[in-house]
């Protein structure tokens, strides 16, 4: 008799299809269907000690029967429980790691298809490999998804030893795999991998069968094309997300585009008179600029001038949609894109710099022309022209697994629209010790100068109490700009930014030092833990300096929870000035800020509660305005996937 459906383990085969992935929306996860996670987490506790006392054969032959079990009955919440007490006992077994009450639940929590909110420092990657464990062993191909390429190879091989424990090979996936190393990563049970690798091998796969939904078409390319028809993935059953909020919120409508180069001279050619033309426009005559959206939009004088200056052009030029859409782009590639903010400058390339995550994105290119245009600002070799092949967004792409479950410090701001989008419930996991974090009042300065000479002094004054500081930045830029200022003042300090990724391991792995001063973009807010050397925390522990404005309020929580992690002290304060970016932006600011003198130092006497408000207000707001644009966008992209239903998945 099988299982029933709810309990059944998709697997590539004849039931699930070669390559399985969901093509309906997914159900959506509601708090009261969740499963009995205490009874569960007590029942992997009662199974310990009988765990424990087996020999090492005595224990595979038991994992292997519960491999069986699992096979018959599916996965039931008994054998959930039986297969993650055997995972929880080969942590302990092969890496030394007695698994706490919350890893143990924040595990159940993902294999229930669910998300789990846990605080920074509470063991996520041991949490994320027990549910891996559990899904492999059931005989899912499992793939874990991490932040960045370090940590997907470094976690692949620290955490290797416990799935040999039981029986299970674990591979990964990085940049610079060639195919053959990526098809054999992914058919062992577990692949550890970032996001964009992950969807851009799908995207490939897609391209090999041509994006048909019917199993026996693909085996039938794989019969004709051998390997190169044969796909890299073995299809979308299970997955465990870390740091779930940045790819499913933060970073859900950025489209992943899977292109080809191609000669296209007149193109090139074309953007080539945008730069030219836009070179004779004076902005507040003939544009105006619109720094938040990275946006140029021409007058009514702009359009005439430009009309005239290109009638005689011809071609694609006689369009005046098309004239004003380049040249619109032209100006801001020229006036709002911003070298050490948006991008860096690399080895003669442009180099995208991701604004959630703080780090530089090699092989990201902005579409539609706009990255030649820098380029052309930045007098970079063009980079050969593209055409688009195929291209998703993670809010398309991660309904498609069949289990999805996942983990973040920072959930909760957004658990309404992780409900609604991707049918995923948050689940809150309490810290093992209280939290000892300090929040000390917040200060706003007059100008970036005035802020920078603060934020220098008060620094010396930590360092001088032997406390390290961690200073969060929103650039390059903003970060080497601080970095000279405490130059100036003879503090000694590390900048951890998108020019230092290589370095960072070895950054973060110093700056809990006594006195040490690491100043870094959001590249520390995401997978970095900070261990406290002895001594630290009897000073106070680390004390983190938010200098930055932030859209969403879970960005601000990430950096906030580098520091009294454990129930370590810490504390945390926000530093920011009217110069800061967005801060411009956020209503009553202006109006309010007249009413407040400035001392010698350039700071306004704005009260903190006043200022804290105003900035959560405005986060507030700009976080409705992303939602109903990310909800606009997956409307549109499924209305246009219905409309070609035919050809099966659309992209």
């Amino acid at each position: 008799m099988s299982p029933p459906l709810e309990l059944r383990v998709p697997l590539p085969g004849p039931v699930w299809g070669a390559y399985p992935e969901r093509r309906e929306p997914p159900r959506v996860r509601w708090p009261w269907g969740r499963a009995p996670y205490r009874s569960q987490l007590q029942a992997v506790r009662a199974a310990g000690p009988g765990w424990r006392a087996l020999s090492e054969v005595a224990f595979v032959a038991r994992v292997r029967a519960v491999q069986a079990r699992i096979g018959r009955a599916g996965l039931s919440a008994e054998r959930i429980v039986e297969a993650l007490a055997a995972a929880v006992e080969a942590a302990r077994r092969s890496l030394g790691l007695a698994a706490y009450d919350g890893q143990i639940k924040a595990a159940l929590v993902m294999l229930d298809c669910r998300l789990a909110e846990m605080a920074t420092g509470e063991g996520k990657t041991l949490s994320a490999a027990l549910a891996a464990a559990v899904g492999a062993l059931a005989g899912m191909p499992v793939h874990v998804l991490t932040a960045n390429d370090y940590l997907v190879e470094r976690d692949a091989g620290k955490l290797a030893p416990m799935y040999a424990c039981l029986g299970l090979r674990v591979g990964f996936v990085i940049g610079p795999h060639a195919e053959a190393a990526r098809r054999a990563a992914y058919a062992l049970p577990i692949c550890y991998v970032t996001a964009r690798e992950l969807v851009f091998d799908y995207l490939r796969d897609g391209q090999r069968r041509g994006f048909v939904q019917g199993d026996l078409p693909r085996r039938a390319a794989v019969l004709r094309d051998g390997d190169a028809g044969r796909p890299l993935l073995r299809g979308l059953c299970m997955a465990v997300v870390d740091e779930a909020d940045s790819l499913l919120i933060d970073e859900a409508m950025m489209p992943l585009i899977l292109s080809r180069q191609v000669k296209n001279s007149p193109a090139r050619a074309f953007f080539w008179q945008a730069w030219q033309l836009a070179g004779g426009l004076e902005a507040d005559v003939h544009f105006t600029l619109d720094a938040a959206s990275l946006k140029a939009r021409l007058s009514p004088a702009g359009s005439a001038l430009l009309a005239e200056r290109a009638g005689a052009l011809g071609g694609r030029w006689r369009s005046s949609r098309l004239r004003e859409e380049a040249v619109g782009m032209a100006l801001a590639a020229r006036h709002a894109y911003r070298r050490d903010v948006h991008y860096l400058v690399r080895d003669g390339k442009i180099e995208i710099i991701d604004e959630v995550t703080g780090r530089a994105a090699p092989g990201r290119v902005w579409s539609r022309g706009l990255h030649g245009l820098v380029e052309l600002k930045e007098g970079c070799r063009a980079s050969p022209a593209t055409e688009t092949l195929a291209q998703i967004t993670f809010q398309r792409f991660f309904p498609r697994y069949h289990r999805l479950g996942g983990m973040s410090g920072t959930l909760r701001e957004a658990r309404g629209e992780l409900r609604e989008i991707y049918g995923l419930d948050v689940v809150y996991i309490p810290s093992r010790l209280p939290p000892s974090r300090k929040t000390l009042p917040g200060r706003i300065y007059t100008a970036r100068n005035a802020l920078w000479d603060a934020v220098a002094r008060r620094v010396a004054e930590f360092v001088g109490h032997g406390r390290p500081v961690l200073v969060g930045t929103s650039s390059v830029a903003e970060s080497e700009a601080l970095s000279a200022r405490l130059d100036a003042v003879g503090v000694a300090h590390r900048v951890l930014n998108a020019r230092f990724d290589a370095d960072e391991a070895a950054i973060v792995a110093l700056a809990g030092e006594p006195g040490r001063v690491t100043v870094a973009t959001n590249m520390a807010g995401r997978g970095t833990d900070i261990a406290l050397a002895a001594g630290v925390a009897g000073a106070g522990g680390l004390h983190v300096m938010c200098c930055q404005f932030n859209a969403s309020r879970r960005i601000d929580r990430q950096l906030e929870g580098r520091c009294a992690r454990q129930g370590d002290p810490g504390s945390v304060e926000r530093w920011i000035s009217l110069e800061t970016p967005r801060v411009a932006d956020v209503p009553l600011l202006g109006a309010l800020v007249r009413r407040y003198a400035a001392d010698e130092a350039g700071r306004l006497a704005m009260p903190p509660r006043v200022l804290s408000t105003l900035l959560t207000l405005s986060q507030w707001r700009q976080a409705g305005r992303e939602r109903r644009a990310r909800r606009a966008l997956l409307e549109s992209d499924r209305e246009w996937e219905r409309g070609l239903s035919f050809g099966g998945p659309g992209e």
